[in-house]
């Protein structure tokens, strides 16, 4: 039988996300003994402990399941992205109990051989420091392959071996076949031309062309209407394949550390806070407010666990008037990321909430409206130092020397003296402004209009009487008595 596993290995497989992943086996020196793929990591690593489990009398899976003592993993986007990462690990640690990929068979890449004056599109399965561009890996070999295909009449590229010939001109005929290899294109083209094409090709691998997806969509469904049923199937087998090929697989050069160093803040946070790696891209949010007023907020951004002032952004409340930290937050945190996913930039590693329980709901409430998936977010609250999580999972109180804990207390202390700043800032404006107080024929609507217009004291005072006039309900009586008013009575 196997051995009983430890009360706190219970509680992190109870804790196990119902969510596609890999996860890595480890004995009790703490080495990678076997790396799994799971549809649903809670389901797959469960499995491992429970007698009833049939595949735990194989001989070759009770040996293993006696030798684990501690288990890491990673949560993936899809199955797909698992089978990937599964093999990547494997090939990195070579655990004991895996038998798969173990024949050095590696997934596709797109290698275009750029130092060529015509390059050449083709299949690899290493990738070497020889000048030439890599694209991939990809996971299906029939998609990449049938997408080259489409690719070469798509763009009029050269695949493989393709050996163009050079005309009296300098220009190349790239195929012998002019008649159906290159569909819609000349197939003689000086080197600028054919340049053009690679660019193009390029960028389509990298998913930043989805015109030509669209297209084939589009004449699908026009084929299908007119009931040509085999060439709409057929152009929806080659849409599937592209999609299939161009959906983004994530880079894992965060794969987890084996045993990491305590002076490692990055890695540290990966294992306390259970992230499917270091946690390279840190934002914090905070709100500062005087009693209710001058509401502002502040978010600042830690890359590689240093400030990166270029990502800093600070808001103004706009959807409320009064003191309501929970839905300050709520509204900050949602402009932040509604932006980035309408733009479809990367969202953090980990985001951090300067409060407790209320404030990191508050900011996941955020995301359920939008039907945004989150990306990990905790909470840190100031007494204890309290770590918060958005689930089921208990608070968590690191040791003060410890160096993850250290990092989010200086992001959120970067992110309390970024909002107070600007809450000062905003203080210091409104105290000039508020000299137009003393000026009297002014009403509130006028003197809003005028700071609408110019936007400060400063601005304000340096406008001439014909600017000021500019401003609907603005005489020359008036302007000229403020002009006058606010050389007298403002000083900066």
């Amino acid at each position: 039988m196997a051995n009983p596993e430890p009360s706190d290995l219970k509680e992190k497989v109870r804790r196990l996300p119902e969510k596609p992943g890999v996860y890595l086996m480890k004995d009790r020196l703490g080495s990678v003994i076997y790396v799994g793929k799971a549809k649903s990591l809670k389901k797959r690593v469960s499995s491992y402990f429970q007698a009833s489990k049939k595949f735990t009398h194989q001989p070759k899976i009770r040996a293993l399941v006696q030798m684990i003592r501690d288990f890491d993993f990673i949560v993936v986007k899809s199955e797909p992205e698992a089978l990937l990462l599964e093999g990547q690990l494997i090939k990195k640690w070579k655990p004991k109990y895996n038998t798969d990929f173990v024949d050095d068979k590696r997934f596709l890449l797109v290698r275009v051989d750029v130092t060529r004056e015509l390059p050449r599109f083709a299949l690899a399965r290493f990738k070497k420091e020889d000048g030439a561009r890599y694209f991939g890996p990809f996971v299906h070999a029939n998609h990449i392959r049938k997408t080259l295909a489409e690719m070469r009449r798509r763009f009029g590229i050269l695949l493989g071996d393709a050996s163009p010939k050079r005309q009296d001109d300098g220009s190349f005929l790239l195929y012998d076949d002019v008649r159906s290899e290159i569909y819609g294109h000349d197939n003689r083209v000086t080197v600028e031309e054919y340049q053009a094409r690679v660019d193009d090709a390029c960028e389509f691998l990298q998913g930043k062309s989805k015109e030509w997806l669209e297209d084939l969509k589009l004449e699908m469904s026009k084929e299908a209407a007119a009931r040509n049923f085999e060439k709409a199937a057929s152009l929806r087998d080659i849409v599937f394949a592209l999609e299939a090929s161009l959906k983004k697989t994530r880079k894992f050069e965060r794969d987890i550390v084996v045993k990491p160093s305590d002076g490692d803040a990055l890695t540290l946070l990966e294992k306390e806070l259970e992230l499917s790696g270091p946690p390279k891209t840190i934002e914090c949010f905070d709100i500062s407010h005087i009693s209710g007023t001058f509401v502002v907020a502040s978010m600042v951004q830690f890359v590689d666990g240093r400030p990166n002032k270029a990502g800093y952004r600070r808001f103004k409340i706009k959807s409320f008037e009064g003191n309501d930290d929970f839905r300050s937050m709520e509204e900050v945190v949602g402009r932040r990321y509604r932006r980035l996913h309408k733009e479809g930039k990367e969202f953090p590693d980990l985001v951090v909430i300067d409060g407790g329980m209320g404030q990191v709901g508050a900011a996941l409430k955020s995301f359920l409206i939008q039907d945004i998936e989150p990306p990990a977010i905790i909470g840190l609250a100031k007494k204890h130092e309290t770590i918060i999580f958005p689930d089921e999972r208990p608070p968590l109180r690191l040791p003060l020397k410890n160096a993850g804990l250290q990092l989010l207390q200086r992001a959120r202390d970067e992110a309390h003296r970024f909002a107070n700043t600007f809450n000062a800032d905003l203080r210091s404006k409104r105290i000039r402004e508020s000299i137009l107080d003393d000026f009297t024929g002014l009403g509130p609507k006028k003197r809003a209009s005028l700071l609408d217009e110019f936007g400060s004291i400063d601005r304000l005072k340096n406008a001439s009487i014909t600017e000021l006039r500019s401003v609907e309900g603005i005489g020359l009586e008036t302007a000229t008595r403020l002009k006058q008013f606010l050389e007298q009575h403002y000083t900066r």
